[in-house]
């Protein structure tokens, strides 16, 4: 009888287990194969608060450089953009990624600089409100191409 009880929590248990796996979103993002200044995919959906796992995964493209993933409130690309811009005279700037302090705020996940060849794997929840959330990378320059839309959807 312990036994009984014992697999079926232990079934219950998975059974939990395999629903919250079920609720996560799982993202894979490269560079364009063909444009070294875009993403594989521009456009993405998820559910408002729903966990995210998203693999920036930086290799095919046909001129190798270093990327990252950066998502934005809406509205704020422009801004969090041009701050990545000027990160470009501060000798910290490849240390920090391109991710610019002053854009914390506006900032709601992002990864490291991914080298050729590289990946990185950030989880994070998507927001609560429903909206376009733009992402990019914010590595010199990239962002004006190198975008796209996080569609959250209650």
């Amino acid at each position: 009888m312990k036994k009984l009880a014992a697999l079926t929590a232990l079934a219950l248990l998975s059974l939990n287990v395999s629903a919250q796996e079920a609720d996560v979103a799982t993202i894979e993002l490269k560079p364009h194969a063909s444009n070294p200044l875009g993403y594989d995919k521009t456009d993405l959906s998820v559910k408002a608060g729903q966990k995210v796992k998203l693999t920036l995964n930086n290799t095919g493209s046909v001129a190798p450089q270093p990327h990252n993933f950066i998502l934005v409130k809406p509205g704020k690309d422009q801004a969090v953009g041009a701050q990545a811009n000027a990160m470009m005279t501060d000798p910290q700037a490849m240390a920090k990624s391109y991710v610019p302090d002053a854009s914390k705020d506006d900032i709601i996940a992002n990864t490291k600089l991914v080298m050729p060849n590289g990946t990185e794997t950030i989880e994070f929840t998507a927001p609560a409100e429903a909206g376009d959330y733009p992402y990019m990378c914010t590595f010199p320059g990239h962002w004006l191409l190198m975008k796209g839309v996080l569609h959250v959807t209650k």
